[in-house]
């Protein structure tokens, strides 16, 4: 079997000329130390190490005739600003696509810009980077990170935003935040700062990783960039990250046919080519072997009566090889295996939990029950106890293998069940065949968690077959955008304005909430979140809750719903119209002044006006003098107009008179006074 190595493996351009500089240093007979490990890579650091290289955290460390050597990763201004007063010699070796964002966040911060950062906060670079940042600044390194930095800092709307990359970030999850900024700043400049080898490497790993049964990544463990490899290809498949040769172990490549190899941008080219020949000779030496044990089974045996017992036991087991079926009688059941008696061999099996069903979280008891008769694929044998280890899963997942590849050619939709989430998406288990749904086919609504899918019943289509691999892909959305176009349909024949229906709550804005009423979303404005005033929806509603919501207006022809969460019943002037009257004294709380006169809060959402005239039984110049905001007062309901929601309050009313009438100024005032709240109301 051959081991495919990726042409873009190892060390990269910047890397490499930091890596370079050190040895012509170190060649001319210069003493040099590092500030911080020249790379992330233990073995190439020791080395360096070996031959007198140090590593400093600062210039104040540099002993004095040392020349200081800046790695790739870059450094702040106020580094170099600290070795230039110590008098420290410094070879800057930053790498020229880190050395560009420096000088793109320091033009753009010094202009009034605000930077944000797609990247690993604590990374060398990414500190290196906010160095050079004269004003504020923000990291992230997901998508639901930008989108709480947008909802902790709504002040950036305002401001000019310009936002870079670490230049070894996932340009898959780059691409995702772009559009999430757009969406939330209209100042805003974008600049692709991933370096094109980063693209390049992860690019090509994705795609071995798709065409191999097996990756192996080569890299340090402390390596941002490696660490990215190892984590797009285990989407893909089996991937193990290894520092050298030494860590490969072949129970990884068993039974693989075909295995890839990577290595991130701080790995030496001898690392590579070392751990390059070493998995050839594993595989290799592993094919050899099968081959031999295949021509140990068809080499001439002995007649069963020359044989002793132990031998023709063991003939018997031989016998008994991984590409035959059996039947099995269940007799036990334990948490980790179910044990059963083969049929016409009176031998003992056992079938492993994890090869009874596809899904890794199944209960044996819940699949099985004594006395079952299973058909199984016997997985192997154990010649000194006679036993056999036994599969149900493989031989379910070989009955519905046949039903996925027909799903896929007739489009037929099919039923299973989330068993895991895993890295880019989730595991549906269906007639026995895991089927991977990647995470944008996961749901209709974009969903950054995808935890809530776990154990729940789904309807999907096959969209993808791999028959040499037996890999299925499948996706749930385009099952559930059908079925939402038929409710779509079904709604719009009958919906009008008035009607009532259940919902969920799928997302919010500033101005409001998308409820989906089964097929079809709605909006329901923040003024019919509440009868009170409402900040913001998140006030009164969640996401994902279940609430009850009226038609308020259609637009059939732009498809848009308006809808009403707050409760007829709930309405505060038909609360005030049932429980108070003309006449009515009540205690009232002043919530706020005017020239006029004062304002005061009967009931939460309904105000009446204590008119400057009716404050007291003696002549008030302003409100200020008798009242204050937040007092608690009695006063008699002297006046209601539920045409124009207006109520008129006296305190003067329960007081003894002292003046027989108000002054005719007052009654000027008074009149002057309706008139205002009038046009306020309006």
């Amino acid at each position: 079997m051959k081991v495919d190595l990726a042409s873009t493996a190892g060390f990269c351009f910047g890397v490499s000329k930091a890596v370079n500089r050190v040895n012509e240093l170190l060649a001319a007979g210069e003493k040099v130390c590092t500030l911080g490990p020249i790379i992330h890579n233990p073995q190439v650091v020791e080395d360096l190490k070996a031959r007198g290289v140090g590593i400093v955290s600062s210039p104040a460390e540099v002993p004095k005739g040392v020349r200081m050597i800046i790695r790739s990763h870059g450094v702040g201004e106020d580094v170099y600003a600290q070795a230039t007063a110590l008098g420290v010699q410094v070879e800057d070796a930053t790498c020229p696509f880190v050395a560009k964002i420096h000088r793109i966040v320091k033009e753009r911060s010094e202009a009034g810009a605000v930077i944000l950062i797609a990247g690993d906060e604590n990374h060398p670079e990414v500190i290196g980077i906010r160095g050079h940042v004269s004003g504020e600044s923000y990291v992230f390194s997901t998508p639901e990170e930008l989108v709480l930095l947008a909802q902790k800092h709504p002040d950036l709307v305002k401001k000019p935003i310009a936002m870079v990359s670490q230049t070894t970030f996932n340009i898959k999850i780059w691409r995702k935040c772009e559009e999430i900024s757009k969406k939330h700043y209209t100042n805003l400049e974008l600049f692709d700062t991933i370096c094109n080898a980063t693209a390049k490497r992860q690019e090509e790993a994705v795609s071995m990783a798709q065409s191999h049964q097996c990756m192996v990544i080569v890299g340090g463990r402390q390596s941002s960039n490696t660490e990215k490899l190892r984590s797009i290809c285990a989407a893909c498949c089996p991937t193990y990250l290894v520092e050298t040769a030494a860590e490969l172990k072949p129970e990884w490549f068993a039974g693989a046919t075909s295995v890839g190899l990577t290595a991130g941008a701080s790995t030496p080219s001898d690392i590579i080519k070392e751990v390059h020949i070493t998995m050839s000779e594993i595989v290799n030496n592993e094919v050899l072997e099968t081959e031999v044990s295949a021509a140990e089974q068809t080499a001439p045996q002995k007649p069963v009566e020359e044989m002793s017992f132990e031998e023709a036991l063991e003939e018997s087991l031989k016998s008994l090889n991984t590409d035959e079926r059996v039947n099995g009688i269940v007799v036990a059941i334990a948490p980790n295996e179910v044990q059963v008696e083969v049929i016409g061999r009176k031998q003992t099996g056992y079938i492993p939990a994890s090869e009874l069903s596809a899904d890794p979280n199944v209960n044996p008891a819940d699949v099985v029950k004594i006395g079952d008769e299973l058909n199984l694929l016997i997985m192997r044998t154990n010649d000194q106890e006679g036993t056999i280890m036994l599969s149900k899963k493989r031989v379910d997942a070989m009955k519905g293998w046949d039903t996925i590849v027909a799903a896929s050619e007739s489009g037929e939709i099919l039923t299973g069940t989330v068993a895991e989430i895993i890295k880019g998406g989730v595991l549906v288990v269906s007639n026995g065949v895991r089927v991977f749904v990647p995470a944008s086919q996961a749901s209709v609504y974009r969903m950054d968690d995808l935890s809530p899918l776990k154990g729940t019943e789904v309807r999907f289509r096959v969209i993808e077959v791999n028959t040499s691999r037996r890999r299925a892909v499948g996706s749930i959305r385009a099952v559930a955008r059908e079925e939402r176009k038929e409710k779509e349909e079904a709604f719009w024949s009958q919906a009008e304005v008035g009607q009532t229906y259940k919902g969920v709550v799928k997302s919010m804005t500033s101005y409001g909430a998308f409820v989906d009423i089964g097929g079809v979303d709605g909006m329901v404005h923040i003024s019919e979140l509440s009868w009170n005033r409402v900040k913001h929806p998140s006030d009164v509603l969640t996401i994902g809750q279940e609430v009850e919501v009226t038609i308020k207006d259609l637009d059939v022809e732009k498809k848009k719903i308006s809808l009403s969460y707050r409760k007829a019943d709930e309405n505060p002037w038909e609360i005030f119209k049932r429980d108070y009257a003309l006449d009515q004294v009540v205690t009232v709380k002043i919530v706020s002044m005017t020239t006029f006169g004062a304002f005061a809060q009967i009931i939460p959402g309904v105000d009446g006006l204590i008119h400057i005239s009716q404050i007291a039984n003696h002549r008030v110049e302003k409100p200020q003098d008798e009242l204050k905001v937040g007092q608690e007062v009695d006063a008699m309901i002297t006046g209601i107009d539920y045409d124009k929601k207006r109520i008129s309050l006296s305190i003067r009313a329960l007081l003894p008179e002292e003046v027989a009438e108000a002054p005719a100024e007052e009654a000027v005032e008074e009149v002057a006074a309706e008139e205002a709240t009038e046009e306020a109301a309006e």
